[in-house]
């Protein structure tokens, strides 16, 4: 082996050692944080200018990292498969749900949309040949209810955030369920590290022309350094980084199920952390949305292979 070669077997290798559930309440738990900190951050920059200074420092430390690993980098066809994934599940729609956001669309109806995800998913990746079975299809049915049990008081129209920032929610909810699939089919197999890297230079670069239109003007508030600071190493390099093993290692449809717990656990969260009343159609949605991932994520029973035929020796079998 050359020593001065690219190493990404070890990494590989602890990754896979970790238990799928562990990965999967880890992903959600650090996603669900996202919500409430780009609120606060988007009080403090307009939501193009966020962007790019999350993705960008976000591209930064993922290309520190594999840099420092000496990980391998895409090449040809796998640096294009990333580029579109960083188009579509980083700039296009966080793009879209940013600019939502700031224009006064309520998180609840946001948190609702995003909720279908899992859905959508399932509908883009049976095109591609992934099937989805009739139990999965009842476990969507309960985490959709479960996420509109959990933000359905919360869910308001403001007619003065315009026509255009609804669109952009449902733009949104397509760039992320048909980025999941397209990475899961072609950009799942090369290094976490500089995958993301790329994905979120890319991004990045997409963004930078609607942030340098904003003035890239931010107020520099210690709210605004501290949100910043969690969405870039919390929700971004964490993550993402979870996110992208969760897809290397489980069907496109077990992974995206997980959203459905994106809105229930934010609201129990709100509740532990915050002291945000939580009420019994919360409680029940956080319920049913559970018992929806479970029916959606839990593995196929497969038959027993069949019995050995016994083999005929001329000398004695061992």
């Amino acid at each position: 082996m050359n020593p001065s070669g690219p190493r990404t077997g070890g990494a590989a290798a602890g990754h896979a050692r970790l238990p799928a559930g562990a990965l999967g309440t880890a992903f959600v738990l650090l996603w669900c944080t996202g919500y409430p900190t780009a609120k606060i951050a988007l009080g403090h920059c307009p939501p193009f200018t966020l962007l790019v200074l999350r993705f960008g420092g976000a591209g930064l430390i993922f290309a520190l990292l594999a840099l420092l690993a000496r990980a391998a980098w895409p090449r040809g066809r796998e640096l294009l498969h990333s580029a579109v994934v960083g188009a579509t599940s980083l700039a296009l729609q966080f793009g879209c749900v940013y600019f939502a956001a700031a224009r006064g669309v309520s998180l609840g109806l946001i948190a609702l949309v995003t909720g279908i995800m899992p859905i959508v998913t399932a509908l883009f990746a049976r095109l591609l040949g992934e099937p989805v079975r009739a139990r999965q299809w009842v476990g969507f049915a309960c985490g959709f209810g479960g996420v509109a049990l959990a933000v359905g008081e919360g869910i308001h129209l403001d007619v003065s955030a315009g026509l255009g920032a609804y669109l952009a929610v449902l733009v949104s909810l397509l760039a992320i369920s048909a980025g999941t699939v397209y990475q899961k089919r072609f950009a799942s197999s090369v290094d976490v590290r500089s995958g993301l890297a790329l994905q979120h230079a890319v991004a990045t670069v997409l963004l930078l022309p609607l942030a340098l239109h904003e003035g890239l003007r931010a107020d520099g508030s210690a709210a605004l350094r501290a949100a910043l600071g969690w969405l870039i190493l919390v929700n971004s390099v964490g993550g993402f980084a979870l996110f992208f093993l969760l897809l290397r290692r489980g069907a496109v449809n077990q992974v995206a199920a997980l959203f459905f717990l994106m809105p229930p656990v934010t609201a129990l969260l709100d509740y532990l952390v915050l002291g945000e009343p939580l009420s019994v159609l919360q409680a029940g949605g956080i319920a049913l949305a559970a018992l929806g991932v479970f029916l959606a994520t839990r593995p196929a029973r497969f038959s027993a292979p069949p019995a050995a035929t016994p083999r005929s020796c001329r000398a004695p079998c061992e």
